[in-house]
């Protein structure tokens, strides 16, 4: 039907930021806002309540993540279409957001008409992902994986830590610790340490939650 109404969910942490998206939504043509989460865990509860056409969703989100709201979701409604809108734009994010099943991937400095083709787009079936966006995902694709050791010894890495304490961290011996360094360093282009931790918050390797166990 060309004048079904589009029902969304609105997920986003930031009380003002929701509150002026529920807003711009509701008085757009053929939208309707029928919920509001302010985390991850809600955002599940919220979906299961309303059954929303379109569910507009942070990545960053407190009690869990909106990749991993995105999951759980879809594995109890395989259909259900989502739109990742967020300020974060490193290449592992957009990653980790399409691969649970997300359809659009907006920036938060998005035009509200950009917002608006988006969600029509989405639920017409469509994906809808910007060029910029597109470019980061290609690197991204192109990139080689780092080994799940080799994850814990960068996010130990981001943390401060030497490389005795990510040793007795991950039981593993010092020269383990450096073939390991040695390696992400290789698949992340970087020449350091201080670069891979920088590299690993930038493209969002290791999550900024992380930063929240350095020593000040």
């Amino acid at each position: 039907m060309k004048n079904e109404t589009i029902r969304v969910l609105v997920v986003e942490d930031h009380n003002v930021v929701r509150q002026g998206l529920v807003a711009l939504l509701n008085v757009a043509e053929g939208l309707e806002v029928v919920g509001e989460a302010a985390d991850g865990v809600e955002a599940i509860t919220q979906f299961r309540k309303h059954r929303p056409d379109i569910t507009l969703i942070d990545l960053r989100l407190p009690r869990l993540s909106g990749v991993d709201a995105i999951s759980t979701i879809r594995k109890e409604e395989p259909q259900a279409r989502f739109i990742v809108l967020t300020t974060y734009d490193g290449d592992e994010d957009i990653f980790r957001a399409l691969k649970a099943g997300a359809k659009a991937y907006l920036l938060k400095g998005m035009t509200s008409d950009e917002l608006m083709a988006a969600i029509r787009a989405v639920h017409a079936g469509k994906s809808h992902i910007p060029q910029a966006i597109a470019e980061r995902l290609a690197e991204r694709m192109g990139a080689e994986e780092l080994t799940p050791r080799e994850f814990e010894v960068l996010e130990q890495i981001v943390q401060g830590k030497s490389n005795k304490e990510i040793g007795t961290e991950l039981d593993i011996s010092e020269a383990t610790v450096k073939t390991h360094i040695n390696s992400l360093l290789a698949k992340l282009g970087v020449t350091d340490r201080t670069q891979a931790a920088t590299a690993a918050i930038r493209r969002g390797i290791v999550p900024l939650e992380s930063l929240k166990n350095l020593k000040s």
